[in-house]
């Protein structure tokens, strides 16, 4: 099974990582969605994201934007990071499971706070 983890504000994919209100995890077989969970996001702390996420049994990230660290530390856990994506929830997740969602590859190299200058 596949559990996919999308950084969510309402029903939208976030465009900041660490500081969306939640995390969308949808468990996947099979190619299809077979349940879907809302978490809070428990705080943004530098490094923790990635090994919370882990410890929950995500393999793929979805998001707006993300710095490069984080991605850095859900590589070292084997986890498949999808950044650029937009727009509501459940399409990223459509799209990536069609094959049609692809990551931009960029990352935030700023402090996010205030979101000052973030290009996504």
């Amino acid at each position: 099974m596949v559990k996919i983890a999308v950084a969510t504000e309402g029903q939208m994919v976030a465009e900041h990582f660490g500081h969306c209100s939640q995390y969308s995890l949808f468990d996947i077989e099979g190619g299809k969605v077979i349940g879907r969970e809302v978490i809070t996001n428990p705080g943004h702390q530098p490094g923790f994201l990635p090994g919370f996420l882990a410890d929950l049994g995500v393999n793929c990230v979805i998001v707006g934007g993300i710095g490069a660290r984080a991605v850095e530390l859900f590589g070292e856990r084997g986890i498949e990071v999808i950044t650029g994506a937009r727009g509501p929830v459940e399409e990223a997740v459509s799209a990536y499971l069609g094959g049609t969602l692809k990551s931009t590859g960029s990352t935030c190299s700023h402090d996010h706070e205030g979101h000052e200058g973030c290009e996504h």
